[in-house]
């Protein structure tokens, strides 16, 4: 039987490959961190770039807020103010012949059944200049009225159909009347 003794007060070991190896993952540890330094220098001027166009663009508006603010005085003043209520009267009055008739009424004929009438209508534009219709519309039946308001409800041009009034037939008035509101998509 045959003892395998070693002597060496230090015996052999294969460390050569794993020598290599911790040597070739620390030279790739330290490109990766020369990279990533110089990532960072030039993210950094980068930085420096926004932050300059950024104070640039903040000194801008200030100057125009100051101009605004010296402006909105001039207009606050007495003599000044018949002239803009005068010109908000008139921007309000072309906000509102900026309204075609022609296409409301050919837009509506695409979504509206053939025994329902539009017995009212009053256009209206909101602040966001946002077109909004109140119409008032009737039928001898109601079925024609809820298939006015799916055809509304499915097309791009109306949103959000708000039923205000709904009216039963009299003796007098042989129609169901309802009145609804609707936003119209038409471009001032």
């Amino acid at each position: 039987m045959k003892i395998p003794i070693n002597l060496a007060s230090q015996p052999f070991r294969r460390d050569r490959a794993m020598l290599i190896a911790s040597i070739a993952v620390s030279l790739l540890l330290c490109g990766t961190l020369s990279i990533l330094i110089s990532l960072a220098r030039v993210d950094n001027s980068q930085l420096a770039d926004l932050r300059r166009d950024v104070s640039r663009l903040n000194q801008q508006i200030l100057r125009a807020t100051a101009e605004q603010t010296r402006l909105d005085a001039v207009l606050r003043k007495p003599q000044n103010a018949e002239a803009v209520e005068q010109s908000v009267f008139l921007n309000t009055l072309l906000k509102r012949k900026g309204i075609s008739w022609t296409r409301i009424f050919a837009d509506l004929e695409k979504v509206m059944p053939y025994n329902v009438r539009v017995i009212q209508i009053r256009p209206s534009v909101s602040a966001q200049d946002q077109v909004s219709l109140d119409m008032t519309v009737g039928a001898n039946d109601m079925a024609p009225v809820i298939e006015l308001f799916k055809a509304l409800r499915d097309n791009s041009l109306f949103s959000y159909a708000d039923v205000k009034i709904l009216q039963p037939p009299t003796q007098a008035d042989p129609f169901f009347k309802c009145r609804v509101s609707v936003d119209y998509a038409q471009k001032l």
